[in-house]
């Protein structure tokens, strides 16, 4: 069936895992919904052969993994188009359609979108959706989901994905309902999502994540802004009632950053001496060998300081005492020599 354009099997009893075939016999699939069936296992690579896919609802089943990386190749949903015609193309490109054939594109589709689910009558080459909702996919959401530029909708929640919403999320200009709701997400909001200019509904609820919410014209035009981000414990700022702590200020100058460092350090030396001492303190307390060893080595230290200062103080007290002698030799006789001079003077 290569001319197979779409293919709802969605609200049934399907089980086993996806058919990986489809991406190898079903190439010009552009709507595929396996919508509330039984399929467990994880999504097959294969199935991201489909180029032409613009349209793929796989929510309420049991699929488990990762979303491979390889959804990069989902150019039908990659491409923007500004026209009718330009989306027509792309859905025949690649097929061969007789002169007489006539491409009917108008289908009664039930889409969840924006939060409901609502009965799609129309042509629904204009529907371009990406729904792997209520499922048990874990992992990291890829950055590759970033680059689905012509999306109107992304649906991942009731998940397990965890780590950080992609920084480029704010990419995807077309979307207008973004729903990440119920899973394990961290980290802070990109700021990028102000940024997504035609959003009209955003649900970020019960996850794990913090920080400042970002703010922007789109954002704050959201209709009932506070159920947005709730079960989030972390976040603050409007429109939650949660402020955010204000941060330190900084100061001018590093006048004060060399007493501060002074101040520090002898704080860190007087804590070391104390838990220094006590720590000796309590071992010779407890521990009577020790102390007694303690107490023989201090007797023995004194003895030998008290011998050592003693013999040096006698060596000291001679020395001292012969240069005193010579001292005083020396200044009598200065004071004896003039008398004897003189005596020698008169007998001549």
């Amino acid at each position: 069936m290569p001319r197979l354009i779409f293919l709802d099997l969605g609200q049934n009893q399907f089980s086993g895992t996806l058919p990986a075939w489809m991406g190898e016999k079903l190439s010009s699939l552009s709507f595929l919904r396996l919508r509330s069936n039984m399929f467990y296992g994880h999504i097959p690579v294969e199935l991201t052969k489909l180029v032409n896919l613009q349209y793929l609802d796989l929510g309420y089943n049991n699929i488990s993994g990762s979303i491979p990386r390889s959804i990069i190749n989902f150019t039908g949903m990659t491409q923007t188009r500004d026209n009718t015609d330009d989306l027509r193309n792309a859905l025949t490109s690649g097929v061969f359609i007789d002169d007489n054939d006539l491409v009917d594109y108008s289908e009664n589709l039930t889409v969840l979108t924006k939060g409901q689910e609502r009965l799609y009558s129309g042509e629904i080459i204009y529907m371009l959706n990406l729904d792997l909702s209520c499922n048990r996919l874990t992992g990291e959401i890829p950055a590759e989901i970033s680059t689905l530029l012509a999306l109107k909708s992304l649906n991942l929640s009731w998940n397990n994905f965890d780590g950080k919403i992609p920084e480029n999320i704010g990419t995807l200009m077309q979307v207008e309902s973004l729903d990440l709701s119920h899973n394990e997400l961290s980290g802070e909001i990109p700021s990028s999502l102000s940024d997504l200019t035609s959003l009209s509904r955003l649900n970020l609820s019960y996850n794990s994540l913090g920080g400042k919410i970002p703010t922007g014209n789109q954002l704050q035009t959201l209709e009932d802004q506070a159920s947005i981000y709730v079960g989030n414990p972390g976040l603050c700022g409007p429109p939650l009632s949660r402020r955010c702590p204000q941060p330190k200020p900084i100061p001018e100058g590093n006048h004060g950053d060399a007493s501060d460092d002074v101040v520090s350090f002898f704080l860190a030396m007087g804590s070391g001496y104390v838990m220094g001492l006590w720590v000796v303190f309590c071992t010779f307390l407890f521990k009577k060998r020790w102390r007694v060893s303690w107490y023989s080595l201090c007797d023995s230290l004194y003895d030998w300081v008290y011998v050592q200062v003693a013999v040096t103080w006698a060596s000291l007290r001679g020395i001292v005492l012969e240069l005193v002698r010579i001292c005083i030799q020396g200044a009598y006789h200065r004071l004896s020599m003039p008398s004897s001079e003189a005596r020698s003077g008169f007998m001549r």
